[in-house]
């Protein structure tokens, strides 16, 4: 339970005086729905106040300050005119304040004639004179204190000024109690770091410009912090799953030969090293928690079948999880009929299905007549009983997260657990996603895999495209049409969708499809069964294809505005075209103007198809949040630490939490109470719950 001394850090914005809830509704737009949300939000620039010497002193288009008399008020003639106020420094040289949508009143109260005022803001060269446009400050000489020298400028939302938020942080600030230090003595000494108070001070009072950098003291401690909570919380949950005495799993291997003599191709050395690593891990008294990285096409579903029927072999039962129906049928589609040939059974379970098959399926299930069920979230249900579980696989696994995991495992008696995602991810992302388990990788494909032709060329070029696409379509292959990604609207990505799609018709008519995300779950699956079984040639889509169904037939990839995807999305997409016998290619094209670093992606995309080194290059290209996509999946998006400016110190993190946890596991000592402390300001309740409930 969070303690009390943390409570007012926790409070709504609202509890603030002159924060109502309109207020505090535009802060939500800003990721601010506690107090506690505007200490992390970081300035990300400086405005330099410091007084000009005269007018003569002034930059153009730049924030300045400087002493003024007023001489005279010039009221508009005219609603289109602004309100201008004449002002001269000491030596006579002219600044004019103007204002537009003015109150008089006001603004002869301020700055009544004859007065001297200091004034800042921004200041401009017009037709020769020097003039300030609505200034930030006014104030009365003697008041100069009230003018910040060096003032931090935060990101702002419609209705939110950038002074408002200065005094909200500084309200923050004055919330945050006497803390205990949790970071041991030389180890903070030896990274050079403030104390935890110290660095949130300097960070929202930046000194200069550079101050702000990921490699300032006060980022650096802040940055330090976020990850260690990170590492810490992953540490706990993984020491819970040690803690649960597994059960050995050791097959006879029967099972899996028979499946492996009706495969039409051999096991590559890579998917024989990971079977490895899980056999190794099931015979283990522990339970298994276990990632399992392979890019597009490597083989990872063979290698969920063999872990499951490892189970199988012992006399339990398996389960695998997909994120959406259509990659659940999919995995049906391929395991039922294999397992069917040595009889065994398979079942599909999804939201879809209801009634008296619903009843059957589950009965069934409980008896132990199914031997490994296939679904979605559906397998969540409280209702869902298996006799004897002991594998869980989860399909796509960053969709989900470590207490989704670790939810559906302890449906079984002591199950272990497999994830798997086809996204390539870095060793640093990694660590702060899914450091609560053990990692392996395939980094080999099957033998006969052609490369995708890629190729990087301007939206100018669509009308030359269309008749090629048209060739293809009729020649019986199948095209994809990926529409851009506008985050900040889903309407505007589904308008470029749609018209698209609009545009398409006129050449392929009913041979074209669509597909977005505002779609029903049904709605896309019965287009893209539509699209799998060749009704459909052509299919429109946002990037909800990224995790789809394989179509053979699919041998060409169109991305419009190539260049606003992240380099792990593009890869994710040109997979779903290298399925087939037949050579495909993904066309990237971009819009003008192209900026160096999008040119630098796209670049990347048509000189390699190493999805793991993609990765790194989207890591320092992009960024973390990017790569993983946690918009969309709820993955970690870290608020102070930056990748991979701060990879070094999520390494040091991952190792200063592995020796915590071994020393102090309950987290009980001194320090282990401070570290607590961490865990609920940067709201990891849910791992000391995790942990604690054992």
């Amino acid at each position: 339970m969070r303690p009390s001394f943390l409570y007012p850090l926790f409070a709504s914005p609202s509890s603030v005086r002159g924060v109502g809830d309109k207020y505090a509704a535009l802060l939500e737009n800003l990721g601010i729905g506690k107090i506690i949300d505007l200490l992390w939000h970081l300035p990300y620039a400086v405005n330099d106040r410091r007084r000009a010497a005269s007018v003569h002193a002034l930059k153009n288009g730049e924030i300045n300050t400087v002493l003024i008399r007023v001489i005279e008020h010039i009221a508009p003639k005219s609603r289109k005119q602004p309100y201008q106020v004449l002002c001269e420094d000491e030596a006579g040289n002219e600044l004019t304040l103007v204002f537009f949508k003015a109150y008089p009143d006001s603004i002869r109260k301020n700055l009544p004639e004859g007065c001297e005022r200091l004034v800042s803001g921004k200041t401009e060269l017009f037709n020769g004179r020097w003039q300030m446009s609505h200034p930030d400050y006014i104030v009365a000489p003697e008041n100069g204190w009230q003018i910040p020298e060096i003032e931090p400028v935060y990101g702002l939302t419609a209705g939110i000024t950038n002074k408002f938020i200065c005094r909200l942080v500084q309200h923050a600030l004055s919330l945050v109690p006497p803390l205990p230090e949790w970071l041991e003595t030389n180890h903070q000494k030896s990274l050079n770091l403030p104390s935890f108070a110290e660095a949130l001070r300097r960070a929202h009072h930046p000194r200069s410009g550079n101050d702000l950098l990921p490699s300032g003291p006060a980022r650096m401690r802040l940055a330090y912090d976020e990850l260690l909570a990170n590492q810490l919380a992953l540490a706990l949950v993984r020491e819970k799953v040690k803690k649960q005495v597994g059960r050995k799993i050791a097959g006879n291997g029967m099972l899996r030969r028979r499946i492996l003599e009706r495969l039409p191709f051999s096991l590559t050395a890579a998917q024989e090293k990971v079977l490895a690593e899980i056999y190794r891990d099931q015979a283990a008294e522990s339970r298994m928690l276990r990632l399992l990285q392979g890019d597009v096409g490597s083989g990872k579903t063979i290698v969920a079948l063999l872990t499951m029927l490892n189970a199988v072999e012992c006399g339990t039962q398996a389960a695998i999880m997909a994120p959406t129906e259509i990659l659940a049928k999919q995995h049906f589609d391929t395991i039922a009929p294999l397992l069917e040939e040595i009889g065994l059974k398979a079942a599909l379970l999804t939201g879809r299905i209801k009634g008296k098959a619903r009843t059957q399926l589950l009965e069934e299930l409980k008896e132990g007549k199914i031997n490994i069920l296939i679904g979605t979230h559906a397998l969540f249900v409280e209702d869902v009983t298996f006799a004897d579980l002991a594998c869980v696989i989860i399909d796509e696994q960053h969709r989900f997260g470590v207490h989704q995991r670790l939810n559906l495992s302890d449906k079984g008696s002591r199950a272990d657990v497999l994830v798997m995602t086809a996204t390539p991810i870095p060793r640093t992302l990694i660590l702060t996603a899914f450091g609560d388990m053990e990692y392996s990788k395939i980094d080999q494909l099957p033998e006969g895999r052609k490369p995708v032709d890629t190729r990087v060329m301007p939206l100018t070029k669509i009308d030359e495209i269309i008749p090629a696409v048209k060739r293809k379509t009729e020649n019986g292959e199948r095209v994809y049409w990926v529409c851009p990604l506008v985050e900040e609207s889903e309407k505007i990505d589904l308008a470029a969708a749609e018209n698209r799609f609009e545009i398409l018709q006129k050449t392929f008519g009913d041979k074209v499809g669509l597909v977005h995300g505002k779609m029903k779950e049904k709605e896309k699956d019965a287009v893209m069964e539509r699209f799998k079984n060749g009704e459909i040639k052509l299919l429109v889509a946002t990037t909800v294809i990224e995790v789809g169904v394989n179509v053979p037939e699919a041998t060409v990839m169109i991305v419009e505005h190539a260049e606003r995807f992240g380099l792990a999305q593009l890869h994710q997409l040109r997979g779903r075209v290298k399925r087939g016998v037949k050579p495909a290619v993904c066309i990237l094209l971009y819009g003008y103007p192209l900026g160096e670093t999008s040119r630098a992606r796209l670049n990347v995309m048509r000189d390699t198809e190493d999805g793991f080194l993609i990765a790194e290059e989207d890591l320092k290209l992009r960024g973390g949040g990017e790569i993983l996509g946690t918009r969309q999946s709820g993955a970690e998006q870290f608020r102070l630490a930056e990748m991979p400016e701060h990879q070094n110190l999520l390494i040091t993190a991952n190792k200063d939490a592995r020796m915590i946890i071994a020393a102090d596991p309950d987290l009980a000592s001194p320090r282990g109470q401070a570290l607590r402390t961490l865990l609920y300001l940067f709201e990891r309740d849910d791992a000391v719950k995790t942990y604690l409930a054992g």
